[in-house]
């Protein structure tokens, strides 16, 4: 009974471990994504400076500037959709600390349970 215990025990561990690898890579994700972005609004700024053309709808506007505005809108767009995954994650993760600590305060016979819920769920996913 003890080793199943410790099986559940360690399987619900590494589910939430797995999340939170999930959390961090998607805040490291947004991070380096506004660093693009950022870089992108210099660069924009700079070429609007050089050329005298702040206008994106004049004619003679910088093509890179309207090329380098269009990936940082691409960027923050992605940003948009990543801190919405980062949210269902960030739940999910808080979800799997639930589980886990009361994984950890079940009886046994729980654990037996849990167990044998996940493995017949995982034994669907694969057919």
């Amino acid at each position: 009974m003890m080793k199943a215990r410790e099986t559940a025990l360690k399987l619900k561990r590494f589910e939430m471990e797995e999340r939170a690898r999930k959390v961090s890579d998607l805040e490291l994700m947004i991070r380096e994504f506004e660093n693009i972005a950022s870089d992108l609004d210099r660069q924009i700024q700079a070429e609007e400076d050089r050329s005298g053309v702040k206008d994106p709808k004049h004619f003679a506007y910088s093509t890179f500037a309207k090329s380098a505005a269009q990936r940082r809108d691409n960027l923050r767009a992605s940003i948009g959709e990543l801190r919405t995954k980062l949210e269902a994650t960030q739940a999910d993760l808080d979800d799997a600390k639930q589980q886990l600590a009361r994984a950890s305060t079940e009886q046994p016979r729980e654990i037996g349970r849990i167990r044998r819920r996940h493995e017949r769920g995982a034994g669907l996913a694969l057919r």
